[in-house]
């Protein structure tokens, strides 16, 4: 089997481990920064580019005050995340709030901060007037294809998706808010997740962009920018490729020029809000081996469990397992590798080829770095593990310490059985 590179040294973990043993979550920031400079480059061609980083992925403020001072502005869809990029510094246009059946106090905090408010729903345009006594000064809507979009396997089917718009009420929705003065404009959608096809994305950008001219010619309002949504997908298997960003880049410049320049449209920023991408492959969840059972099949038992990485269990997503020290050894043993919840699907593998295994073996898993750790959860009380970042001078940091019971106790009266 095609192997992944695991960058950080054994020493290096060794370490973390003296304060921290396993099990913990451990980032790049060299990776990060690297991921994010490559998507930025892609579209230098458009003077206004920007990611707003799905916070969603990684709601750590250091990871956010890294890609902050990348230029990246917050894609928020809560009032945590919302929270957490006002904390980190970032306000008013560095901050996209795309949410849906959003508390009033949510949209409330969305304009207290002067974000940029990407509508769900026709219908809230009238709940944030209502809630905020005035439309925000930049709004955006966010459209769904229906059928003329395909999805993928974990974002399904448009028109079976609750987000967005139809195309008639895109129209509607922006004669609203034309006759509601507002005069700075953005359009937006979101289809795809972890998509590797580049055309995918070049396609997506055409048919906003054609609905942006359509609008423009209809109702007479120009757009600031078009966030192309996020979506772009990483190599979990050790076989594939990842996005060929510059096919996209160039791709999307393409449509751009023959679609809203060619019609006399001002050039938009594009904008997008990729997670995934940028923080995903710069991170693992490092974990040991605690036992090895043998009945039926040969399971691995590993001191992290789902609660630590859900992925594998919610969608049957595949990610790679490498084992310290073994690197070279051969794949010569069948495992499932297994977590200790009481649940039969806490697996992060099943029918996986690996080195031969022992209690004590330090595992690896890749591409944890985004939708790993925000996932996690407490069932059967697990306590959420720590997160390392490794700084670009190769000195870890802690960036999260772990959780302790009584963090998980402390919203409870504990008392109750004795009164």
């Amino acid at each position: 089997m095609k192997a992944k590179h695991f960058p950080i040294s054994t020493s290096v973990l060794d370490l973390i481990e003296k304060t921290t043993p396993t099990h913990y979550h451990v980032y790049d920031e060299a990776g990060i920064v690297e991921n994010t400079r490559r998507l930025a480059k892609a579209f230098s061609w458009n003077p206004g580019f920007r990611n707003y980083f799905a916070v969603k992925a990684t709601p750590n403020p250091s990871i956010l005050a890294i890609l902050k001072a990348e230029g990246s502005g917050a894609d928020c869809s809560s009032m945590a995340e919302l929270v957490l990029a006002e904390r980190v510094g970032l306000r008013g246009l560095d901050i996209m709030f795309t949410s849906n059946d959003t508390p009033d106090v949510e949209f409330r905090k969305a304009c207290e901060l002067g974000a940029i408010v990407n509508f769900d729903d026709i219908t809230h345009i009238a709940a944030v007037e209502r809630a905020c006594g005035a439309l925000p000064p930049v709004v955006c809507c966010r459209f769904n294809p229906g059928k003329v979009k395909a999805g993928n396997t974990i974002i399904g089917r448009p028109e079976e998706a609750k987000y967005g718009f139809t195309r008639e009420q895109m129209l509607d929705g922006y004669r609203l808010l034309k006759a509601k003065g507002v005069t700075r404009f953005g359009m937006h959608t979101m289809v795809a997740s972890n998509e590797l096809n580049p055309d995918y994305f070049v396609e997506t950008a055409r048919i906003l962009f054609e609905l942006a001219a359509e609008i423009r010619a209809t109702v007479g309002i120009d757009f600031e920018f078009i966030n192309l949504g996020g979506g772009i997908g990483i190599p979990y298997r050790p076989e594939q490729e990842p996005v060929d960003l510059e096919r996209v880049g160039a791709g999307v410049r393409r449509e751009c020029e023959r679609i809203l320049l060619a019609a006399g449209m001002p050039m938009p920023r594009i904008v997008m809000e990729c997670g995934r991408m940028i923080t995903g492959p710069a991170g693992w969840l490092v974990s040991r081996v605690l036992h090895i059972k043998r009945t039926y099949k040969t399971y691995a038992g590993l001191d992290a469990c789902m609660a630590n990485l859900m992925r594998p269990a919610l969608y049957g997503a595949y990610h790679h397992i490498s084992v310290v020290g073994k690197e070279n050894a051969p794949c010569d043993t069948l495992y499932d590798v297994t977590g200790s919840l009481c649940e039969k699907n806490d697996k992060f593998a099943i029918d996986r080829m690996l080195p031969r295994l022992e209690p004590g073996d330090r595992v690896v898993i890749h591409d944890t770095g985004a939708h790993g750790h925000a996932m996690g959860f407490n069932y059967n009380g697990k306590l959420r593990s720590p997160e390392w970042l490794i700084r670009a001078d190769g000195v870890p940091q802690l960036i999260r310490r772990g959780e302790t019971l009584d963090d998980l106790f402390a919203t409870l009266d504990c008392g109750i059985a004795t009164r």
